[in-house]
């Protein structure tokens, strides 16, 4: 049976190794490390959804927001449970926790090589925006 649940900083590794075997690209020495990733969570600005086979970690997804925009970020389902609806699952639960912020905007950013996943935004009703080019100015590469 699957359930969702809010996952905190003690989710980490179990994140982490998902991330990893879904084929996320991993920033360990920056955004993606463990004390960044408790720090987000602290700041209120991050909630983490993750969903669960038993207590076998499955899914997991980031919902954050600037108080203007929602984000859906880091999107992952672990290999072997892909196909059954877990990624539409958590990019609902996601808007639903940001809808409940009053969050008038969702957006995703989602690498161009990403077709599975652009594809799943698209079912959900996410449409590109093709006058915007998102721009990035980074202290490191692992940022």
């Amino acid at each position: 049976m699957l359930t969702t649940r809010i996952l905190t900083a003690a989710d980490y590794d179990a994140v982490r190794a998902l991330w990893e075997a879904a084929g996320l690209h991993i920033r360990p020495g920056g955004r993606d490390s463990r004390e960044a990733f408790a720090h987000q969570i602290a700041s209120g600005c991050q909630i983490v959804i993750g969903m669960e086979d038993d207590s076998r970690l499955v899914g997991v997804v980031l919902a954050t927001h600037d108080s203007r925009r929602g984000w859906i970020n880091r999107l992952a389902v672990h290999p072997d449970y892909r196909r059954q609806g877990i990624g539409t699952r958590l990019v609902q639960e996601a808007e639903r926790e940001l809808k409940a912020r009053d969050l008038p905007v969702l957006c995703a950013h989602i690498e161009s090589w990403n077709t599975a996943s652009q594809a799943l935004f698209r079912s959900l009703g996410y449409v590109t925006t093709e006058d915007v080019l998102y721009f990035s100015k980074r202290d490191s590469e692992d940022v």
